[in-house]
């Protein structure tokens, strides 16, 4: 009777074990997808700011040489953007930018009018 005891004993501690390795596991497992959730967010913050930053560029493009049309980069930290200055009309330009950081991808399109003494930017839109 001793000896089914010690199995009874030896069969619970397996339990017991196996059920605290599982949970060890989706813990570790919910950890590393929360971490890699993370990382994502915030490349996409950056791909974001970067969009905004190859527009600033674009706008200083064309306040230097309203005529300009053309493309451009600008590398930042880890990113890089591109942009493309594209004449929709004698005083109206389209500014399309791609921004990447890691693997995220942001895209903007930027329409803009040039006045006499002014650049107004008329649209702003998240392209997908």
């Amino acid at each position: 009777m001793r000896q089914e005891q010690g199995y009874v004993a030896l069969l619970a501690v397996l339990v017991v074990g196996v059920v605290a390795t599982a949970v060890g596991l989706l813990v570790l497992t919910t950890g590393v997808d929360g971490q890699r959730s993370a990382l994502i967010t915030q490349a996409s913050t950056q791909a974001r700011g970067l969009v905004g930053a190859c527009a600033d560029e674009a706008l200083m493009t064309i306040r230097n040489n309203q005529v300009y049309t053309g493309t451009g980069n600008l590398n930042l930290g880890a990113g890089s953007c591109t942009y493309t200055v594209a004449s929709t009309g004698a005083t109206n330009r389209t500014i399309t930018i791609t921004a990447t950081v890691n693997s995220v991808v942001r895209r903007a399109q930027v329409y803009v009018t040039i006045g006499t003494s002014s650049i107004s930017v008329t649209s702003w839109q998240e392209v997908t």
